[in-house]
């Protein structure tokens, strides 16, 4: 069976699943295979617990009951949304970028969402497989549908804008990421890009930080909205002061300007908070509007999210981590006043050859930036020289352990590092 054949299928039963175990009456189940498992082995499964169909590449469970034999899984479902995409009357946005990209996509979706139907990516399902998805969740009654778009190697952006074909585009930053997958910083700028140029060939609409040097070589020359600090910005702002949560003034097209409050935090999210403002002047949206879409964001899943527990107050920004957003955090976590500070950072992971070095560069702006409180987790900071001041640990068990035999009270703590070093788990001990 072709996709286009199956698509009159999946209109009848439009929920997908991937999971055997979040079965629903009468959804799709897709059996993907992954390093560690074989969503196949799972179909008679999902069949059993009420699936309409199952789509299959293992020939043994072809001939099952309920099951659809393809020959590849993953490319049939990418297919699928493709031609679900075709069939979407709806402007399409996509975003990309090093930092930001799930914040900003949750601040446009809030600030969208204050007028239209707005379906956007759940989380930070934003690869080969999360976008496809994304894709067919979207119904015909959404009237805006918010893509993001995540890589780790050359060519991906490309692949995903053929699937999502946006009309609208924004990069947010091109920063120091995933480089064992891209080889280099210019692999990061070439992969990154390639959302703008899908756009530009189309014609689309380009929103763009008009701060960003980076941004200005890559599509500078290109028409559309920038948004910045300078005069030159169409969407203008500027911070209004250091504090736990970022406030700001946003001075519209049309020399109007307004207050806005947000429960982020850190001057990073400035860039964020004024590209959500640009979506929503794109799509036509008063002022007013805008800024109460902001103020609704309330940050969580560990990205830049205040919490207090009986004996500290957390800055947990402990979601991934790379050297662009790690110095970020710094910076903001030096710049604000607040008692008793303390720095717990874990490794970046996928630097490659770089990593030493980039870790090394860490440890120098936290000396710089004065912190005596530093705790860092990690084999690739564990290795470092030259710092006796800071307190190195292997592993975030071994770090743990620390904070069970010599608990942390009245401090302001700032939690950072990369998934894998999974600093979450600190918080339990603070």
């Amino acid at each position: 069976m072709t996709a286009k054949e199956f698509y009159k299928i999946f209109l009848r039963n439009p929920q997908i699943c991937t999971d055997s175990r979040k079965i629903t009456p009468g959804c799709l189940f897709f059996a993907l295979r992954g390093d560690s498992f074989d969503g196949n082995l799972f179909a008679p499964d999902a069949i059993k617990s009420g699936a309409a169909a199952a789509i299959v590449d293992d020939p043994t469970i072809g001939g099952s009951e309920g099951c659809i034999f393809v020959s590849n899984v993953l490319e049939f479902l990418q297919e699928l949304a493709k031609i679900h995409r075709n069939h979407l009357t709806i402007p399409v946005f996509a975003l990309t970028g090093t930092n930001g990209k799930t914040t900003t996509k949750e601040l446009i979706t809030s600030v969208l969402s204050q007028r239209f139907l707005v379906n956007s990516t759940r989380g930070n399902l934003n690869n080969h497989i999360g976008v496809p998805l994304t894709i067919l969740d979207t119904r015909h009654e959404h009237q805006v549908l918010v893509v993001e778009m995540g890589a780790n190697h050359p060519g991906e952006i490309a692949f995903l804008s053929q699937i999502a074909r946006p009309d609208i585009g924004l990069i947010t930053n091109i920063g120091k990421a995933h480089l064992e997958g891209f080889g280099s910083f210019e692999g990061v700028i070439k992969t990154k890009s390639e959302l703008f140029e899908f756009v530009r060939s189309t014609g689309g609409t380009w929103i763009r930080n008009s701060d960003d040097p980076i941004l200005d070589q890559v599509c500078g020359y290109y028409p559309g909205i920038t948004y910045g600090t300078g005069p030159g910005s169409q969407i203008r702002g500027v911070a209004e002061e250091a504090s736990m949560t970022l406030k700001l003034r946003i001075n519209w097209p049309d020399g109007s300007s307004y207050p806005a409050e947000s429960n982020l935090t850190g001057g990073y999210n400035l860039y964020n908070i004024l590209a959500a403002a640009s979506v929503g002047y794109h799509f036509g949206m008063d002022p007013e509007s805008v800024i109460r879409g902001i103020a609704d964001y309330q940050p969580s899943n560990m990205r830049s999210q205040w919490l207090k527990t009986a004996s500290n107050t957390i800055l947990l920004d402990a979601y991934n981590a790379n050297p662009s957003s790690m110095s970020l955090a710094l910076k903001h976590f030096q710049s604000v006043e607040l008692s008793g500070k303390v720095v717990i950072l874990g490794d970046m992971f996928e630097l490659g050859p770089a990593s030493r070095q980039e870790h090394d560069l860490i440890l120098h702006q936290i000396r710089e930036l004065g912190f005596e409180r530093v705790y860092l987790a990690g084999k690739e900071f564990s290795a470092a020289k030259g710092y006796p001041e800071f307190r190195f640990y292997e592993t975030t068990e071994q770090l743990i352990e620390e904070l069970k035999s010599h608990p942390l009270s009245g401090n302001t703590i700032l939690i950072k590092g990369s998934r894998g070093m999974k600093l979450e788990r600190v918080v339990d001990y603070l």
